[in-house]
């Protein structure tokens, strides 16, 4: 199998073709459906950019990133297809990271806590448990 390198080039998270496939209640299948495959750490990051988004007063920019980066979470066919075995999901975890790394500064307590919080819920884990992985 050939390894391709994915850069911030390929994958535009301000493509407004990325902005129109996100919709919550699909981007809430999709969590649900990924959950072993991303794994603990991968879905609290998910969830962190998910919280972020919901927030008050975040500049529009921001949160275009935020619903670009979960649109492209939730597209099947990306630069590396969710289907690929080991390697689908490579593309989009980089794209989530693009998205944490550009809105760092709007990620607070609260929205840690939150997203913490669904975590427990989704891989009914303690606080303790998860505190091992985050």
């Amino acid at each position: 199998m050939s390894e391709k390198n994915i850069n911030e080039e390929d994958i535009n998270l301000e493509d407004k073709k990325y902005q129109e496939k996100y919709d919550e209640k699909t981007f809430l299948n999709k969590l649900g459906s990924v959950v072993k495959k991303v794994g603990l750490k991968g879905v609290y990051y998910i969830l962190i950019l998910y919280f972020t988004m919901k927030k008050k007063g975040i500049p529009p920019k921001e949160k275009s990133i935020i619903i670009g980066a979960l649109g492209y979470f939730i597209l099947p066919l990306d630069i590396l297809p969710d289907i690929t075995p080991l390697v689908g999901y490579t593309d989009d975890l980089i794209a989530l990271g693009l998205a944490l790394a550009k809105v760092a500064p709007y990620i607070d307590d609260e929205v840690k806590a939150k997203a913490k919080s669904a975590v427990q819920k989704l891989f009914k884990t303690t606080d303790e448990e998860l505190d091992k992985f985050l």
